[in-house]
């Protein structure tokens, strides 16, 4: 197929875009500026120059493919609508790349919720995370296409484009190396489900091939607190005890928005659908031990 993927010099989307070249497919990849993309067509990528803001390339592309992955922000409504009137009437697959904090609480690391969603279990949405849910259900709706929501969780692992990093695990790892010190929001006790990058591609790859037309699918293997997240970090780095941090200082080091949601949250859930209807197989089940034994140290 000829592929038209956003975020292709992102951790997700380059490592997406190498994935799936590799399996036979042309990749077409969004970049903004130009040294990326002569990095993105040095990788066998060819480079579409522009942003998520530009809205009439986006539907062009749409349209000039044979399926779409937007690997980029869940959350611009533009783009993701853009993309969507695009392949409007095509039958064309739209992958669109969702995040598991649309079900996370606001425990600030201090409970474990009891609360763990599968595809078929109705969603607690909080009020700051309803647009993005709104935007997922836009995206299944799309009309006359395939269109399809693969909704990550923490994932772990190492990029294999032009971005090494994903957003969660490597910001506690800089804070630490840079303070000394692994901080951790709250108790740590919250639970984040995560998946190893090798496991995530594999999953769009099959999606691209056999998902059906408002397909939904959580993408998971295993969850862990946060707490031995940031015990398996200070021994990878051969530091002392961890410790806390409020929101409030953690809000100053990643932002209010992830402090709270992407360290501070519970967000528990089961990919049941993506095993039972593509046969979705992940082989990596445990982040801590990749963190201990694999994560770079450079």
């Amino acid at each position: 197929m000829n592929l038209f993927i956003t975020g292709a010099t992102g951790f997700i989307g380059g490592s997406l875009a190498l994935d799936l070249k590799a399996r036979g497919h042309v990749i077409r990849g969004l970049v903004r500026d130009d040294a990326k993309a002569r990095k993105l067509a040095a990788l066998g990528i060819e480079p579409v120059r522009g942003d998520l803001g530009d809205t009439a390339l986006l539907m062009a592309e749409a349209r000039r493919a044979d399926g779409v992955i937007n690997a980029a922000s869940s959350d611009h409504e533009q783009a993701i609508l853009a993309l969507i009137d695009g392949v409007r009437g095509s039958g064309k697959p739209l992958i669109h790349t969702s995040g598991s904090s649309v079900i996370g609480d606001d425990v600030k690391g201090n409970a474990l919720s009891p609360n763990v969603f599968d595809e078929e279990t109705p969603f607690i949405v909080e009020p700051e995370k309803q647009a993005r849910h709104a935007l997922d259900n836009r995206v299944l709706a799309a009309e006359g296409a395939r269109g399809i929501v693969l909704c990550n969780t923490m994932i772990y692992g190492t990029g294999k484009g032009l971005s090494r990093d994903s957003v969660q695990i490597p910001p506690l790892v800089a804070q630490a190396r840079k303070s000394g010190v692994v901080r951790i929001v709250g108790k740590g006790i919250n639970r984040w489900s995560n998946v190893h990058l090798d496991d995530v591609t594999t999953l769009y790859a099959l999606a691209l091939e056999r998902a059906p037309a408002g397909a939904f699918y959580f993408v998971e293997n295993g969850e862990a607190p946060y707490a031995e997240i940031g015990e398996a970090i200070a021994a990878r780095l051969k530091l002392g005890p961890v410790r806390s941090w409020t929101v409030e200082e953690a809000s100053r080091e990643w932002g209010e928005g992830h402090a709270r949601y992407s360290f501070g949250s519970n967000s528990r859930v089961r990919a049941k659908r993506a095993r039972r209807e593509l046969g979705w197989a992940p082989r990596h089940d445990s982040v801590t031990a990749w963190i201990r034994d694999e994560m770079p140290v450079d």
